[in-house]
Parts: structure tokens; sequence; C-alpha cells
């Protein structure tokens, strides 16, 4: 028997656990329908599947919550409801799944609710995450760590009585994980583990010693020590530790994302993995900190990408013009990298409008798009005032009137572009703004005129850590490079002549690969570097 038929929902458990004073300010239609009927749990009880008709009740649950969010609450009137339109916000933001497909992968959830698509796991995440070693590993014995503590009772009691190994169970244990364990060349189970909580034992010596493998899996943003938590039981290389461990499991056991064991303290949350945003929210939460890269774990909403893409298809030719000043390359490189690749491709080029002041990153953008990229470096004829702006206006002026430009998606928050707006009545234009830079006045000027805009910092900026790595990288060598020239040849010459040594060329060499060649650095503290030479 494979794990997905092993793998089911239990009845509803309503526990007296105290609720946290603060909860996420997230969707929960999706945890009402992850919430089935209430029951009463018995510990050691195997619930192997869903009671009859469950499935259907959790959809017309779903159902019923989906109608509540939709429906008013009494009757309007034709102007209030045009009121209450114009007054709801039509930029919404999109949740993303990439790093709760990771966990979720990782704890061991049914591959049946990656092909759901109505869930929040996503299955080219799972097929990618699959062909990680690493990753599989980590799966397969948390997978099997959940039956052993789902079924401990009946598992026990075969083993006491028929003498059966937990490696003959397949009807309990999943046999196609022991499998995938045994063919990447790990095994859990030993001859000498008389009791069934060793074997859990050495499940939980295999994670804590392999689950750091898995660290490059997911971006550097988020605090991996919060994360590898969750797949460390507690006191888990001990008996009362997993004791303890399966207690809380069956107690509270409705709680766990899709009934997969954990390291949490439970409470109902909701589906934990409902989005990224909720996730990182809980997370960080549980260890009294505070998420706050919000664009990390959310996108641009449907409303926003297809306003962009209308733009485009609608033209006869566009151009990306960027007041470098007045725009984060990062957001922008993100962005680009959240659009539709097809529709994108239809931009004739991007114009950067750059100055000596602004972030080197913009250097380096060409290589994270396949838009032409033309970088103009403005140069300042008076050392305190930058010609950026009139140089991008004069620019699309003449992209406009010679080069039969008739669209421009204008990047920039600063509203002296208005003027460059209002002086080409019969070009179109899409504005690209951030948050923390664009005033209100500029935007109500947009609204008025029809002209649509929308934030680069609302983009998933999850892809940008390519190009902020790069540009770092990029700065450090060159730091490098003029803090530090260092000939090693130069410096051995220049040694045995100051000390009047004289060594034959094949002893020359043996020096060199014995000392020489084993120079290393070391950093203080304080960031000082030294270089070592060590003698023996």
């Amino acid at each position: 028997m494979g794990y997905d038929e092993l793998a089911g929902y239990t009845p509803f458990i309503k526990p007296e656990l105290e609720k946290e004073p603060e909860e996420a300010d997230l969707p929960s239609a999706n945890d009402a329908a992850q919430t089935p009927t209430e029951a009463e749990a018995v510990p050691g009880e195997n619930a192997e599947s869903a009671p009859p008709g469950a499935e259907e009740r959790a959809a017309e649950t779903e159902e019923a919550a989906q109608k509540s969010e939709v429906s008013a609450p009494e009757a309007q009137s034709p102007a209030e409801d045009a009121a209450q339109t114009q007054q709801t916000p039509v930029q919404r933001m999109d949740s993303t799944y990439e790093i709760v497909s990771k966990v979720a992968y990782l704890i061991g959830v049914p591959k049946r609710i990656f092909e759901n698509e109505h869930e929040p796991p996503k299955l080219v995440v799972y097929e990618r995450m699959d062909r990680d070693k690493t990753a599989r590993i980590i799966r397969h014995l948390c997978i099997i760590r959940t039956a052993i503590e789902k079924n401990f009772k009946r598992i026990n009691e075969l083993m006491r009585t028929e003498f059966r190994s937990v490696l003959s169970m397949p009807e309990l244990v999943p046999s196609d994980s022991i499998q995938q364990l045994s063919y990447d060349g790990i095994s859990f189970y030993k001859k000498t583990s008389t009791k069934l909580c060793h074997h859990v034992i050495e499940i939980n010596r295999l994670i804590s010693d392999r689950i750091n493998n898995c660290k490059s899996l997911f971006p550097i943003w988020i605090n991996w020590s919060y994360l590898r938590e969750i797949f460390i039981m507690p006191k888990g290389l001990t008996e009362e530790g997993t004791k303890t461990a399966a207690d809380t499991y069956y107690q509270y056991r409705a709680y766990y994302p899709y009934q997969m064991y954990l390291n949490w303290r439970p409470s109902d949350e909701g589906n934990i993995l409902f989005s990224d945003k909720k996730f990182t929210f809980l997370l960080y939460k549980w260890h009294k900190d505070t998420f706050t890269e919000h664009s990390k774990v959310q996108d641009a909403g449907a409303y926003v990408k297809n306003s962009i893409y209308d733009f485009i298809n609608s033209s006869t030719r566009t151009v990306i013009v960027v007041d470098c000043e007045n725009s984060d390359p990062y957001s922008l490189c993100a962005t680009l990298k959240g659009l539709d690749y097809e529709v994108m491709q239809k931009i004739s080029k991007i114009i950067l409008f750059d100055d000596v002041h602004t972030a080197t990153a913009w250097g380096i953008l060409e290589s994270y798009t396949r838009i032409p990229v033309e970088h103009n470096m403005i140069e300042r004829v008076k050392q305190n005032k930058s010609l950026v702006d009139i140089t991008l206006s004069a620019r699309t002026c003449r992209e406009f009137y010679a080069n039969g430009v008739d669209s421009f998606l204008l990047a920039s928050s600063d509203s002296d572009y208005w003027g460059l707006i209002q002086q080409l009545p019969d070009a179109k234009f899409l504005v690209m703004v951030e948050h923390s830079k664009c005033g209100p006045d500029i935007k109500t000027a947009l609204d008025e005129a029809g002209i649509f805009y929308c934030y680069l910092d609302d983009f998933y900026s999850g892809t940008s850590e390519d190009i902020k790595l790069t540009a770092l990288f990029t700065q450090m060598r060159s730091y490098i490079e003029s803090a530090v020239h260092l000939n090693v040849n130069d410096m051995f010459n220049t040694a045995l002549m100051n000390t009047r040594i004289d060594m034959a060329p094949a002893e020359k060499q043996q020096f060199y690969d014995k000392y020489i060649k084993q120079m290393s650095l070391s950093i203080a503290e304080n960031g000082d570097v030294s270089i070592n030479l060590r003698m023996k």
C-alpha cells in the first residue's frame, strides 16, 4: 500500500487550547474548508481515512464560505453599489506558494495534495524537489515518522504479538518510502531496536544529521534556524521525548498541516501552509519575531498584470524608460521576471537614464532580461545638479516623434514627469512607481487623467535575489582588487634575496607547494582580514 492511500483526514478535534492574542490578518475561507466535523480523538486509535462524506462536507463548507464572502448582509440601492465599487481597491495582491510547497514536500504531504489545483502546495515545486536527493531523504523519513506516530498502537501490538518488523507492515508503514530510502542509501531499521520508539529515535537522528543539507533549497532571506526547528522533534533522541511528541500529536492531530508531524505548538491556526505570507507570519511569531519583507511572499494581482498586458498588446511599439534615480533596480528586475515572457518580448527595448550616484546594479540588469537594454550614463555639468529628468524627457519625445514609439512604460516615482505626460497627449503611458517614493498628488493626477499606474514593489521580489548577489559580488571583487594586490612569486623571490638563501629549482617548488599554496585568510570579529602563512 502506498503512502497516498495511508494519509487521510481524521475528524476534527477541538482541544481546550488558549488562543494566541495576535492573529494573522489572512484569508480564512480555505481554513474553514480544511476543518472537518468535530469528534473525540482516542490516543493510539488508527485513522487511515476520513469518514464517509467528509470530502463532500468539506466542499460544501468551502462553497458556503465563498458565498458568505460575496453576499451582502442587506439590500443596497444601485447608487450605493456604485459607490461601494469605486471604493473597493482593484489592485489586489496574490499569494505565493514557493516556501509552503517546499515545506509541504519535506514534511511528507501526499503527492495527491500537490496535484489538486485547489490546494496551496504546487506540483511544479514537488517535481523540482523530488529530483533532489537530500530533499527526498528528508521527505520519506518524515513520512515514515508520521506513519509510526499515527499508527503507533497497532504497529506496537503487531511487533509484540506477531513478531513482525516495521518493514513488513505496508498497510501501516508505507513501503514505497522505505524502498525510496533504500535506493538513496538510507536505512533507519536496526535489528537491535527492540522497541518501536527506538525506530523513531533513529529516524530523528537521521533527520537531525541531514536537515541542514536542505538549507540551500530555501532563499537566504528566510531565517533557516526557524525553519530547521520544525523538523526536529524536541528531545527526539530519548524515549521520553518521543512519547511527549506522540501524545501531543494524538491530542491535536487535526491542527497539524495535512496531519503530518512537525515540531510546533499546535493551535487552531487553520492551514498553516495556506500561503507563504501566512506561514512566514506564523513561523516568525512562534519565535517572538516579525517577518517584514512582504514583497517576498506575495505578488501583484491578476488585475495589475492583465492591465500591463493589455497596455502592451494594444500598442504598436512600446519601450520602457527608466529614471534610475527614482527607481529600484531590484524591484524592476523582479517585476520583469514576474510578467509573462511572451508579452514582454513585444517591448522593443529598455532605456536606462542613469547617474553616477545611483545603484551600480543598473549596469548588470541586461543580463537578467532578454529585452534589449540601452544604458545611458548622464554626465553632470554642475556636480549638485542631475540631468537625468530632462534627458529622459527629451529622449522620450524623440522616441515618439522620430522612432514611431506610441507607448511608454515609465518607471519613476518623480512627479516632475507629469509635465512630460501632459506635453505628449497622443502618446500612451503606463507608470510604475514605488510606495515609499510616490506622493498622493501625482497619483491623483494620474487617476483623473485615466492613466494606469502600479507599484514596482508590489511584485514578488523573491526572484531578485540573483541580481542582488551578483551586484554584491561585483562590488566586493572590485573593492578587493583596489585594496589588495599581492603577488606570491614576487613575495617569495624578495624573501630569498633578502635572506641570502639559495635554493635549487626543485627545492623552491617543494617549498612553494608546501607553504605558499597553503596560505589562508582569517577574519577577525571586527572584520579585519589577515593572511596566514604557517610553517607547519
